[in-house]
């Protein structure tokens, strides 16, 4: 006579957790989200960290695994990585309600305060006070971008191969100016090739483990209700395109295709999606175009641009805002000038935002169906390891306009690049970098701190009468 056990077998094993409904109350979700918002300075990696701290080791939401493997998906995405991982766990405690209202809050300070910031900078960039602190800012920056040079590489550099095509991407970029789109693209083709070829070269760097604690509301292996269908991409594709070309649409109709809104609304469209790597990543990509093809702003604007946007909470790629609301400021058509500007930072955010919404909506229940599907990683370990030369080359170009006032292009056959002026270096930006570049690597000060002594030493050697123009 069998037993229950003699049908089931030895080997039968409960069915995995459900996820549906909420997971935590959404306005309890809310209050978490805000407060995590507030927090999110020092770029994706203090972003990434402070959500691990509340989400995974604090409230214990969801389990460590099944955050790196969301992570994992939003580093493979164009996009600031740190706000669709917020999407991503928002969609996953409280469903499509749960990730709008987590990405939305993610971005809202920081484009609240760089608006503001943006605006004083523009009535008041001329002064002698905002001269000397931008000439602090600026080559903290510099140190800062360094910074993220060495973290991004010790994580991501884990083989000589991968080495190899970070040192590729910076030669690429700096020396024979080719494109950064070609540059992400055939990173991604060389990681899929590295992985069918060399699959130990592509192991993950390490993480921390999440700290002991009750059992996650959202466990590892816990599959989620939402199943992917060819019906239910198409509704999200339409409406997700719809929402994100209607403004564009509107601005080309109501000011014509050659304004500055329509070309903003354009080039910050297609560069949403290919920001691989995080802001500093494309900042490179946007500063040639921005600067040196749309004449939107300076060399030196872009700078500063970016020290406001590290002041402020919320993603890096934040600071396209400021770029396009300087761009509007000087060519504003027919309207005035301010609310040009305003209204090309919003539509630039709105462009800049909205794909990362309808990427997660999309890909989430596919990625949560491959959780344990290895060749997934092979095209984002080698778009992470191109990355660090990227970063590099962002170090290199900020660095020649922070340094030096003067500098000449060199073109020899396939080779472009600029080479500074060494008559025309600026001995306070050269100090103030030495000074953070100490705080930053031996010091290990964090990015406000180091952001704020930097400006002190621009303003104090400003009203000392020192050049800092």
């Amino acid at each position: 006579m069998s037993t229950e056990a003699d049908r089931t077998g030895p080997a039968a094993v409960p069915d995995p957790p459900l996820i549906q409904g909420d997971v935590v109350p959404f306005r309890t979700a809310l209050k978490a989200w805000f407060l995590i918002s507030l927090q999110t300075f020092g770029g994706p990696a203090g972003q990434i960290a402070v959500m691990q701290r509340t989400l995974v080791d604090e409230r214990r939401w969801i389990g460590q695994q099944r955050f790196l493997h969301a992570l994992n998906y939003c580093m493979l995405l164009p996009g600031p990585e740190a706000q669709q991982l917020a999407i991503y766990v928002g969609w996953l405690l409280n469903g499509v309600r749960g990730g709008l209202a987590a990405g939305i809050l993610f971005v809202i300070p920081g484009m609240v305060a760089l608006l503001v910031l943006s605006i004083v900078y523009v009535a008041f960039g001329d002064t002698t006070i905002v001269t000397a602190l931008f000439a602090g800012l600026a080559p903290a920056v510099v140190a800062i971008v360094a910074q993220a040079v060495h973290r991004v590489g010790k994580r991501a550099l884990s083989h000589p191969l991968l080495l190899a095509l970070a040192a590729a991407a910076f030669v690429a970029l700096a020396l024979f100016g080719i494109p950064f789109p070609i540059v992400i693209a055939a990173a991604a083709a060389a990681g899929w090739a590295i992985g069918r070829w060399k699959p130990n070269a592509l192991k993950a760097g390490g993480h921390d483990s999440a700290k002991d604690g009750p059992a996650p509301l959202i466990a590892d292996d816990a599959l989620h209700h939402e199943t992917p269908s060819g019906a239910r991409a198409a509704r999200i594709i339409v409406f997700g395109l719809i929402l994100w070309a209607a403004p564009v649409l509107a601005v080309a109709l109501s000011t014509g295709t050659g304004s500055v809104f329509t070309a903003q609304g354009l080039f910050f469209s297609g560069t949403a999606v290919v920001t691989f790597g995080g802001a500093y990543a494309v900042l490179a990509y946007v500063a040639q175009r921005a600067v040196e093809h749309y004449a939107w702003l300076s060399a030196g604007d872009m700078v500063k641009g970016l020290a406001l946007a590290e002041t402020t909470p919320g993603p890096l790629i934040m600071v396209v805002q400021f770029v396009a609301f300087l761009g509007a400021y000087h060519h504003p058509g027919d309207l005035n000038p301010w609310a040009a500007g305003v209204l090309g930072a919003l539509l630039t955010t709105w462009v800049t935002f909205v794909p990362c919404f309808l990427f997660i909506f999309l890909g989430a229940p596919y990625i949560e169906r491959l959780r344990n599907n290895q060749k997934l990683s092979a095209a984002l370990t080698g778009i992470t390891a191109s990355v660090v030369g990227v970063i590099a080359n962002l170090a290199l170009y900020f660095a020649v306009n922070t340094l030096f006032t003067e500098s000449r292009d060199i073109d020899a056959g396939p080779l472009h690049f600029a080479v500074p002026e060494l008559a025309s270096a600026q001995p306070v930006a050269l100090a103030v970098t030495a000074v953070a570049l100490v705080l930053v690597f031996a010091l290990k000060w964090p990015v406000l701190r180091v952001l704020g002594v930097c400006a002190a030493l621009g303003l104090t050697a400003g009203l000392a009468g020192l050049p800092v123009a």
